[in-house]
């Protein structure tokens, strides 16, 4: 892995890279890239790229349109593909201002700050996704349409899993791009896949995401189909989720969530960590789940958590710790959809976290039978409550969310609420195909 300049200009000419790809997400977390020639890359390195940040989503207003963009050099990495101009690479970027301040509107920069609160209490997070998408057909014309490419299940194998070779395609691809792919299966739903790559610390993990998404839309579309990330595309299925294993880990590099004394063998620490998950998560949820259609996903019927509790041994909760201990002690918070902007809901659930282990805040006891079977009566006894049910309900209570709020700093929290109250109001003033069948004979 590359780390000066010269280690990285040296591949260039190694790899015959004659274009790099600056890369760097909006507010939203749709991947933007600056392309630039060979010879510009010196310039790049040096962090001396400038682009107009008020055509991107979130960022700057007109008349302070001038940001720079300021490469990672440990996330150079080459396309594995070639087309007749050489090969191409790519960098990460954290975005600047004019005179190379931090841009307080850079989602990375929101992860990097809350990871070094983190590090200032002495602890790392280490976070594992586990993305999964649709496969779908497209038209004559290329289009993308809803229908599904086979009919297989969960952990089928062809003829039923038609996108087998797509899979691992995508598999070898971003192997090639340095990610440490651990499982790829099909999923529940027809044309649902998932695939693992290994936890890793925060930020490059949330970059892990982002390369992710490219490179599977990327090979979809060599194969002729179309991967969605879209939480919910299909009505009667199962969703999209992704999945966040979360552990935090000591200087010397112990797992801090693990005592082998404590309560079902889970730290003070974690138990309070889990504390402030459950504490902030119906405000955390419209960041982890960002779309008017991730709330038809969170609906009782499809696997998908929609009660705030935690669980050691079932999946109907909103958190679960995997029986795994040691090293391993983790927990699994299985709200988040992989339309996320992965920056933003790390350091929303990080700071959550975090804040539990700050205010001493007890998880209480698990919830180890299943909430999707018990009546509303016995959820209020044991104090259990829903997640918001629609993104206009959770932005509600992310606004009145303090800690976030500063998590993610002013112009980052302000600006994400506000495209996120357009897109509501957007979709509630639409007439939808449900309604027209339900309702225009009938009244």
């Amino acid at each position: 892995m590359p780390t000066s300049a010269a280690e990285i200009l040296a591949q260039t000419q190694e790899k015959n890279v004659h274009f790099l790809r600056l890369q760097f997400t909006d507010i939203d977390g749709i991947i933007k890239n600056v392309e630039i020639p060979e010879s510009q890359f010196e310039k790049a390195l040096d962090g001396q790229i400038m682009f107009d940040g008020s055509s991107i989503e979130g960022f700057t207003r007109i008349e302070e349109s001038d940001m720079l963009l300021v490469p990672d050099f440990e996330t150079f990495q080459v396309f594995p593909w070639e087309s007749g101009q050489g090969k191409v690479g790519r960098l990460i970027c954290d975005i600047a201002n004019p005179d190379g301040s931090p841009f307080a509107g850079c989602p990375r920069g929101a992860l990097k700050r809350v990871v070094a609160k983190a590090e200032s209490m002495g602890y790392q997070l280490m976070a594992g996704p586990e993305a999964e998408f649709f496969l779908f057909h497209r038209d004559s014309n290329g289009t993308a349409i809803p229908a599904t490419h086979d009919t297989g299940g969960y952990f089928d194998l062809s003829p039923r899993d038609l996108g087998e070779e797509a899979r691992r395609e995508i598999t070898l691809v971003l192997e090639a791009m340095g990610l440490e792919v651990e499982a790829a299966h099909h999923e529940v739903a027809p044309g649902q896949h998932e695939i693992d790559f290994k936890y890793g610390e925060a930020v490059a993990t949330a970059d892990a995401v982002v390369t992710f998404r490219f490179v599977v839309k990327k090979v979809a579309l060599m194969h002729g189909l179309h991967a969605t990330f879209m939480p919910k595309p299909l009505a009667g299925v199962n969703g999209s989720g992704m999945h966040v294993h979360q552990s935090l880990f000591t200087a010397d590099g112990a797992n801090a969530f693990f005592d082998s004394e404590g309560l079902w063998e889970m730290s003070d620490v974690a138990r309070s960590y889990i504390g402030g998950l459950l504490d902030h998560a119906r405000a955390f949820v419209a960041l982890t789940n960002p779309l008017v259609n991730s709330y038809k996903r969170l609906v009782p019927g499809y696997e998908a958590p929609v009660n705030v509790a935690w669980s050691e041994k079932n999946r109907s909760p909103m958190i679960r710790v995997p029986a795994r201990r040691g090293v391993g002690t983790r927990c699994e918070v299985r709200i988040p959809d992989p339309s996320c902007n992965p920056y933003l809901a790390f350091a929303a659930m990080l700071a959550s976290g975090l804040d539990g282990i700050e205010r001493q805040l007890d998880c209480g006891e698990p919830v180890n039978r299943n909430i999707f079977e018990m009546s509303q009566r016995e959820k209020k006894r044991l104090k259990i409550v829903q997640l918001p049910a629609s993104l206009d309900e959770a932005l509600d209570f992310l606004e009145k969310d303090k800690l976030l709020r500063e998590a993610l700093g002013d112009h980052i929290f302000d600006h994400f609420i506000f495209n996120k109250r357009t897109e509501w109001s957007d979709y509630i003033k639409e007439i939808h195909d449900w309604e027209l069948e339900r309702y225009l004979d009938r009244y």
